[in-house]
């Protein structure tokens, strides 16, 4: 009796795979290691910082996957719950609540109403239309908040201080508030993971697949895609909280369609479905937008002063068109990209 022999390079694809599949283990492993090497660097202030603000977007990022990943839907005002929260923060603390367990919650419960009563509206659309109503809805928040005159208007305002943890300045340290970043990112991680694996995501999925099919075996698309869509924006929410602990400062720049805009890069350039691609995603992002200038600063010795300094300004005009080949050129986003390395 004759066997089927496995094609010829299956072995390999089953380890490339299982290889892919330690990503989100060894993402995390650097997360978890990066504080103890930055002790040695000399400039550990700076590195927690950098990777703190990478974790706080990456989360941002992993929350819009939900629904942009998972559901195929494009929010142009995603941007909003970023700036629900991070306000949440502002707002409680200047009437002198920084207690971050009452913050939280508040921010919570703000972005899942602001997700419900919007997400309703904007899920009766379809395609662009779906695109356009969020992005008025997030524009409409954004110009609610530069009219918000007693917390700073259109220059926003600077927290006062850091959220206190049952009443206890720890997460004023740098150190802690990584710690408190990083056991957030991988508890959502996980939640997330627990979501898209069970029967919720799976019926989440084939309405990104056939939402007709999917309702003519039983499921009420609309269902699923609301309640997928208020919990990233709760998610998002969470964002904004830590961007303004670590920023200590609120601002309606947090909500621009700009913003929006940038999530939604940081989600295709990880590539699409793949959650700790979105941080992945994040990350290529912001150390790009970092570390750009002094490449090009460093890369422009041949050039005169004036032209040196000329380019160093008007790095985003060489950040954009990066960005838009690296798309481009590697479809399905960094993780896609390495899933056909092992077809090289």
């Amino acid at each position: 009796m004759m066997t089927a022999r496995a094609p010829s390079g299956s072995g390999t694809q089953t380890r490339f795979g299982r290889r892919l599949g330690l990503a989100p283990f060894l993402l995390f492993a650097a997360f978890a290691v990066a504080p103890f090497l930055a002790a040695f660097s000399g400039a550990e202030g700076y590195v927690l910082s950098l990777l703190t603000r990478v974790m706080i977007f990456g989360l941002a990022a992993m929350s819009l996957d939900l629904i942009l990943g998972y559901g195929a839907l494009v929010s142009f005002g995603h941007a909003a719950f970023l700036g629900i929260g991070a306000y949440a923060v502002g707002i409680l603390a200047s009437q002198g609540s920084a207690e971050i367990l009452i913050q939280v919650p508040v921010a919570l419960a703000a972005s899942a109403l602001f997700a419900l009563v919007t997400g309703a509206i904007s899920l009766r659309t379809k395609g662009v239309y779906f695109i356009m109503i969020t992005l008025a809805f997030g524009q409409m928040l954004f110009f609610l908040a530069t009219s918000l005159a007693a917390y700073g208007g259109d220059d926003g305002m600077t927290v006062p201080e850091r959220s206190r943890l049952f009443g206890s300045r720890l997460l004023e340290s740098d150190l802690a508030f990584y710690w408190a970043c990083f056991l957030c990112l991988l508890a959502l991680y996980g939640l997330l993971r627990a979501i898209v694996g069970s029967r919720f995501g799976r019926v989440l999925r084939g309405t990104r697949e056939n939402p007709v099919r999917m309702e003519s075996i039983g499921y009420h698309p609309f269902r699923y895609q609301l309640a997928a869509y208020v919990i990233s924006g709760m998610m998002a929410g969470l964002a904004g909280c830590l961007m303004a602990n670590q920023t200590e400062f609120i601002s309606p720049a947090y909500m621009t369609w700009q913003r929006s805009g940038e999530l939604i890069f940081m989600v295709v350039l990880g590539g699409l479905g793949s959650l700790h691609g979105a941080i992945i995603g994040a990350a290529a992002f912001l150390l790009l937008e970092e570390f750009l200038p002094e490449f090009l600063h460093a890369a422009g010795f041949l050039l005169q002063d004036d032209m040196r300094t000329r380019l160093v300004e008007n790095w985003k005009m060489i950040f954009g068109p990066l960005l838009i080949l690296i798309v481009l050129f590697a479809r399905g986003g960094i993780m896609g990209l390495l899933r056909r390395g092992d077809h090289g």
